[in-house]
């Protein structure tokens, strides 16, 4: 808890501690204390910059917090925000939902709240010193249901709560159907079956039969539905009902005009005197079969989650004391030695120090080929170790872990809400009250001008409209395709880290393609190196690579390691300069050497002219030429190739497939960039752009409404990847941290973007499907419930009906959603068919 408050009875003082930030000198503290001091109630005010935190004595009549804020905030400093996830319980439809995040944004200091039923959780931002999490939770139960702080033991125990609430259900039902049947053999058999009617009668009689029914109805009404009752009042009772509101009003109608019938018939006019015990039973039975069948099948639209999880290791084989010993996963720390046997887990992520394998790493990028582990390479935690043993280093561990940030990232973009949310939202927020309000307008209607027995016919019109228009269908529509698709993606090696970008990628008109390390390897090789007259090759060559040898761009990797492999003596470099995307320069045995691109050179004041035909010679083969100057002289024109990706050409033929318009952003010349996009057949080239110029680049392609996806490295390309509507990070499966990205390819293959958006669209289609359905659903039958067929042709629904009906709409939406479990990019089937 961040805010410290203590309370001095003899002063009534109160003490208040709050996190600041924006400071970062002196003068920020004696601005920040100035601005509380004339805070009224404020009697004293102090702020210490090495904790960030202010302290305030207040008076608790005149002081509040929010003024605090306000003044702080205009004084250009703020709370320190924080975000907290809720494991919310009792949760049934979309109504719940709106209730819960209403009374989330209710409190002072949050920010931002988001509800999912599917999920049964809540993501919220709040202002740390106004709220915190207790306070949060305080109002989750205040709005009638129950919260707890998300965490790796909460989903844990969430789990198990799923588990005991679907065994729950099960049981209710079935005791519900033992029950119910009696019941409705009785009634249905009187009806149907006019001798049996008679033989019941005759042998029990008549007024046995009803008390049968009466005890029957009584069972199931408060022991298996006793749970609509819990819910259903104290939610009526807060003018806040939901769908256990509709449910208890409409079998407590049908129970207690079954009740006055039963034993106080003289009440009723004349040709009404008639039981429900059945339907208020049966719609009981129903909605509990409805809401059990539900829950079975939501439990499966998080089986993405449970599958990532279950892929971790539970022990590692760690040397400690000079041998090896088998440890729980948790007391593995960063620095440990590991050894992995042949078919074996690798536990947590780490750099491998002996021994030679292949390993299966399919269930982090998605590809099926196993990746080769030497000396060096990286391993990921949650993989599988081939025929081979490998000992590795530790490098992270527990949250750490590659697997631990996928399942992270799949749990945000499944907690998170759609634009397209916004407008269900709204429609649900008032659709029970709106609900009720036409069920008594379906029974006043038909009491006043309905046939004879117009109450028989009120009541039982009001309860079908009660039932049927539960709104459960129209809060999971969205939530559960958002589920499946997300974790169908993360199987894939897709990882969509907002939820919202499946709805920005499916709407994507340009693809803009980072060059190096995307449509490339990404690591260049040195093609050629031509003297100019007077320069020795080998020398250029070794006094460049002493330069280049101080920079860690891939060019001046390729520079060094063409040097090494020609036997040259690498020396070393003083008064080392690196000017972003024009060149280098330093000082080699007192030797100035420069080197980079023409533009550098021009800066310089040397003329590249005489190289100009090299120059073009190597552009149009895609190479990327740079020269090198000594002593301020122009000695050598060099050229660098980074070999297109083997798979880019079948990536690009995809995406232009999918109708999209590719645009290739890169800081090489425009000769070399035009001919690899004449090589890809990449239709728009941005070429000879500075780092800083590529958000300009991405927004001249969002001029006139287009939307822009940038696929970039999600390091260098951090800002273009923010300036786009959606940002794609493209990487090898270990670098997944990239916070600007929205989604992000584990593998370095181009491919997964095209099955991406396929994905996205295929998820966007099946939202689109599952709200036709839930609102085609309501708006239709909540008529026919009332009884609008009734005067044309005689129809009525059947309370029992609409109850089947409600349970059966939910049904539909998430079997529809599991579809998408069963997602596979037939186009990419066909490439892959096509190249081998």
């Amino acid at each position: 808890m961040v805010v410290h408050a203590e309370h001095s009875t003899a002063e009534q003082e109160q003490t208040i501690a709050f996190e600041v930030t924006g400071m970062n000198c002196a003068s920020c503290v004696g601005r920040v204390e100035k601005s509380l001091a004339n805070v009224p109630g404020v009697r004293d005010a102090s702020v210490n910059l090495a904790t960030s935190r202010a302290t305030v004595i207040v008076d608790p009549g005149a002081f509040h917090l929010t003024d605090a804020v306000q003044a702080m905030t205009a004084a250009g400093y703020g709370l320190m925000p924080r975000e907290v996830d809720l494991q919310i319980t009792g949760m049934t439809c979309a109504s719940c939902v709106g209730r819960v995040e209403n009374a989330l944004k209710a409190v002072t200091g949050v920010d931002s709240a988001t509800v999912n039923l599917a999920t049964e959780s809540a993501h919220v931002r709040y202002q740390s010193g106004i709220t915190d999490p207790a306070a949060l939770i305080q109002a989750v139960q205040g709005s009638g249901y129950e919260a707890a702080v998300a965490g790796d033991e909460s989903r844990e125990d969430a789990d198990t709560g799923r588990q005991d609430e679907i065994a729950g259900l099960g049981r209710a039902t079935a005791i519900a159907a033992l029950f119910t049947l009696p019941i409705v053999v009785l009634e249905m058999g009187s009806h149907l079956i006019p001798d049996f009617h008679n033989w019941l009668a005759a042998m029990i009689g008549a007024s046995t039969l009803l008390y049968a029914q009466f005890v029957l109805g009584s069972v199931v009404q408060f022991g298996p539905g006793l749970r609509f009752y819990r819910k259903g009042w104290p939610a009526l009772r807060r003018l806040a009902p939901e769908m256990n509101s509709l449910v208890m009003l409409g079998t407590s109608a049908a129970y207690g005009y079954s009740l006055v019938a039963t034993f106080l018939p003289g009440l009723l006019p004349e040709g009404t005197v008639n039981v429900y015990y059945e339907p208020a039973a049966v719609i009981i039975t129903l909605v509990l079969l409805g809401r059990y069948i539900e829950a079975r099948t939501k439990g499966r639209t998080g089986q993405a989650i449970r599958r990532l999880l279950g892929l971790q290791a539970r022990t590692a084989r760690v040397e400690r004391n000079g041998t090896d010993q088998e440890v729980a996963i948790e007391q593995v720390v960063p620095g440990d030695r590991i050894l992995v046997r042949p078919g074996e887990k690798i536990p947590v992520d780490g750099t491998v120090l002996d021994g030679q394998s292949w390993v299966d790493e399919s269930m982090i990028t998605g590809e099926p080929v196993p990746v080769e582990k030497a000396v060096g390479a990286e391993v990921v935690g949650g993989t599988i170790n081939g025929n081979g043993s490998l000992r590795f280093e530790a490098t992270h561990v527990g949250a750490d872990t590659v697997l631990a940030q996928i399942v992270r990232m799949v749990e945000t973009a499944q907690g998170s809400k759609l634009p397209i949310q916004a407008l269900v939202d709204r429609v649900t927020g008032m659709f029970v009250p709106a609900v009720i309000a036409a069920a008594l307008i379906t029974f006043i209607i038909w009491l006043a001008a309905g046939p004879a027995p117009a109450l028989t016919f009120a009541l039982v019109n009001a309860v079908a409209v009660l039932i049927i228009a539960c709104p459960c269908a129209m809060g999971l529509a969205t939530p559960v395709s958002i589920m499946v698709g997300t974790g169908r993606a993360a199987e894939m090696g897709i990882l969509f880290r907002r939820g919202d970008a499946l709805q920005s990628l499916k709407g994507a008109d340009v693809i803009a393609v980072d060059k190096t390390g995307t449509l490339t390897e990404g690591r260049p090789a040195l093609t050629d190196l031509i003297p100019a007259e007077g320069f020795d090759r080998a020398r250029v060559l070794a006094l460049v690579a002493a330069v280049e040898d101080h920079s860690e761009h891939p060019v001046a990797r390729a520079i060094v390691e063409a040097a090494v492999s020609e036997g040259l003596q690498v020396g070393n470099a003083n008064n080392f300069q690196a000017d972003p995307g024009l060149g280098v320069q330093g000082t080699v045995d007192g030797i100035l050497v420069q080197a980079g691109a023409a533009r550098y050179m021009e800066q310089l004041g040397l003329s590249t002219k005489r190289f100009a035909a090299e120059a073009s010679r190597l552009a149009e083969q895609g190479r990327t030429p740079l020269y090198a100057a000594i002593d301020g002289e122009l000695a050598a024109i060099i050229a660098v190739a980074d070999p297109i990706r083997q798979t880019t050409p079948a990536a690009i033929r995809m995406l232009h497939a999918l109708g999209l318009e590719i645009a290739m952003i890169t800081g090489d010349n425009r000769g070399t960039a035009q001919a690899i996009a004449r090589q890809l057949g990449i239709d728009t080239v941005v070429a000879e752009v500075l780092p800083d110029g590529k958000v300009d680049a991405v927004r001249e392609l969002q001029s006139g409404g287009r939307r822009v996806a940038f696929v970039g490295d999600g390091i260098n390309d951090a800002p273009a990847l923010a300036q786009a509507d959606v940002g794609v990070a493209i990487g090898t499966g270990t670098d997944i941290a990239i916070e600007s990205a929205d989604v992000v390819l584990m593998s370095g293959d181009l491919r997964k973007l095209p099955q991406a958006i396929r994905l996205s669209r295929a998820t966007m289609r099946n939202i689109g499907q599952n709200l036709f359905w839930a609102f085609a659903y309501n708006v239709s039958l909540i008529p026919v419930a009332a009884g609008i067929l009734y005067p044309f042709f005689g129809i009525l629904l059947s309370p029992m009906l609409a109850a089947a009906a409600m349970a059966l709409s939910s049904i539909s939406v998430l079997s529809n959603a599991l579809r998408l479990r069963w997602f596979r990019d037939e186009e990419r089937a066909r490439a892959e068919q096509v190249s081998s």
